[in-house]
């Protein structure tokens, strides 16, 4: 039966994972963080020349060390969430399944009155998107913690901070172009009007400190102050509309990618201050922009560099002020261009390098010139689903 509130059911038996899930698969694929050609040639041992593939969902796992597939087979992973579908009639769209796939049993399940849009998992936390609501579990008990409205979010748009010592939720509010941040740790919230149209994309650092987000229109890209909303930084894809299907910040805020169904792959610069070496990203250790104190709405001002100008790539830089604001926006640094209409979603991995994954099942390793920018240069690319 279906209450009001979403209900929960800890430890439900499974037999097996293919008893339950008999048309699913969710697989986990750990890419090269320092280039070695040994570890592609897993991917390649299973490519069967098709440019199709039935994958269903694509996303990165927290620390962007590997990406999960959803498709039509069986599934293994460790601990993830699985939505059904609406051809199962045993596991519906409105009922999500949190397996451990290291013990080989399911830890609970939630049914809802709606379909579910999005499900986001960190250590201690598990936030369930619906249209117009978000539910936060507890991952050991799960038992609800928070709930909220949002506005119609058919997208499931919702991200979290990934450092232990903080918890970041942000999600669309209840307004046009609003998103909100919930501050958990420090029970504080704030509404930032982000854009003046629908918002379609967004991304946090690790930490949750910085937050950028993109309209539907896809031209601009916005950077903001979780703390206290400021607007830090503006750049802009292009000129023409377009779906901005991923963005993605570098551990070291230094850097922001953008896919969209350009087939174009953005790399921008951020006038982020870096603690350490802020040219090196370092894989095994994921420093976001470091906050000491989060008790005041300028704890981010001494990250932020005092440059204000243009993006020094951009040859109009100098008559910033002169021009209109579309050729005073700051373009981007560096791009890679993809074939066909494929959605691709991006992340960073070490050093210079961008990790692009389509869902026609191709993955690309591409590096940039952190120095003269331009066109990123393909190190890899593999096909790691066959049919």
């Amino acid at each position: 039966m279906l209450a009001d509130a979403p209900s929960s059911n800890m430890n439900s038996p499974i037999s097996s994972s293919q008893g339950t899930f008999p048309n699913s698969r969710i697989e986990n694929y750990e890419y090269p963080n320092s280039g070695a050609s040994s570890s592609l040639s897993r991917f390649n041992a299973d490519i069967n020349g098709s440019d199709e593939s039935d994958l269903l969902s694509l996303s990165w796992n927290q620390d962007y060390g590997c990406f999960a597939a959803g498709t039509k087979m069986l599934f293994r992973c460790n601990v993830l969430a699985l939505v059904g579908d609406v051809a199962n009639s045993h596991y519906p769209p409105n009922k999500v399944l949190i397996w451990d796939d290291h013990q080989r049993r399911c830890m609970g399940e939630f049914t809802f009155r709606s379909e579910v849009r999005g499900v986001k998992l960190r250590r201690d936390r598990i936030v369930v998107v619906l249209e117009h609501k978000i539910y936060v579990y507890n991952l050991m008990d799960l038992k609800l913690l928070h709930q909220f409205d949002t506005m119609a979010n058919p997208r499931g748009l919702c991200c979290l901070s990934y450092h232990s010592n903080t918890f970041v939720l942000a999600c669309p509010g209840c307004h046009k172009g609003q998103v909100r941040v919930e501050h958990f740790g420090l029970n504080v919230t704030k509404l930032i009007n982000v854009h003046n149209s629908e918002v379609a994309c967004f991304t946090m650092t690790m930490d949750g400190l910085l937050l950028a987000t993109a309209s539907v229109k896809g031209t601009l890209i916005r950077i903001f102050n979780t703390m206290d909303g400021s607007r830090l930084q503006e750049v802009r894809r292009g000129a023409d509309n377009a779906k901005i299907n991923s963005i993605a910040l570098s551990p070291n805020a230094q850097w922001l990618a953008a896919s969209s169904d350009k087939g174009t792959v953005h790399i921008f610069n951020l006038r982020v201050r870096v603690f350490g070496e802020d040219s090196v990203i370092h894989p095994n250790a994921l420093q976001g922009p470091v906050l000491l104190h989060q008790n005041s709405s300028t704890a981010l001002d001494p990250l932020i560099s005092p440059n204000t100008g243009a993006n020094p790539n951009s040859s109009l830089s100098f008559m910033r002020g002169f021009l209109p604001k579309y050729f005073s926006s700051e373009w981007s640094f560096a791009r890679f261009r993809l074939p066909g209409k494929t959605k691709f979603i991006v992340a960073f991995g070490s050093h210079n390098t961008v990790l692009i994954v389509g869902m026609d099942g191709s993955f690309y390793r591409c590096i940039f010139d952190q120095v003269h920018g331009g066109e990123m240069l393909q190190k890899d690319y593999v096909r790691f689903l066959k049919r």
